[in-house]
């Protein structure tokens, strides 16, 4: 009996207390990397220019710098005049003419400044009617595919490669369809108001 207790008494074991330790935290002082703070910057600086450029027609010719984007808006109503862009026709039974509207753009040099004011004069072609006004888009510029065959061929055989800008360039191209758009501000034809440009290339 006295060796079944002493069995009984070895059997017994106390359960450990369960303890918690606190992590390890780093004491130093965390900076934020700065490879990627000129992209901050230059954005910032991209919408600071772009807040000066007039989105109207009426804020163009009433700011601080009206004449030059008058003077702008002339260049490109010669520009269209040169080009044969359209003709003045009446508006034909039946057609709802698309309007138009002026889009302005400062040209920056190398050191920031500007150089040149820009004014483009486009059509409201989104106002028209698949199926009706045209059958397809397709936008006149260069695939980007094919201008890395090019970059290709001059690095292959050390051409020098020379960028040039064309004005009006997306004149060159002949309009097939009838589109009719209605005459610009201010740069209507006296006693022709009521008539509308045919166009003969895309704007």
């Amino acid at each position: 009996m006295e060796e079944q207790e002493q069995d009984t008494q070895a059997v017994v074991i106390e359960n450990p207390t369960p303890t918690t330790q606190e992590p390890r935290r780093s004491n130093r002082i965390r900076l934020e990397p700065e490879r990627y703070g000129f992209l901050i910057s230059e954005e910032g600086d991209v919408l600071l220019m772009d807040q000066d450029e007039p989105v109207t027609y009426q804020e163009a010719v009433t700011g601080p710098e009206s004449a030059k984007w008058l003077e702008a808006m002339k260049s490109e109503m010669d520009s269209m005049y040169t080009n044969q862009v359209w003709n003045l026709v009446e508006a034909p039974e039946g057609i709802n003419p698309i309007g138009c509207k002026w889009v302005f753009k400062k040209k920056t040099d190398m050191d920031g400044n500007v150089s040149t004011y820009k004014a483009r004069l486009v059509a409201k072609g989104f106002k028209q009617i698949h199926g009706v006004d045209y059958d397809e888009t397709f936008s006149p510029v260069a695939m980007v595919k094919s201008i890395q065959i090019l970059l290709a061929i001059a690095a292959y055989h050390d051409y020098e490669i020379w960028q040039m800008d064309v004005k009006t360039v997306f004149l060159n191209g002949n309009l097939l369809e009838d589109v009719y758009m209605t005459q610009p501000e201010v740069f209507d034809i006296p006693n022709e108001t009521k008539k509308v440009f045919k166009l003969q290339r895309s704007i």
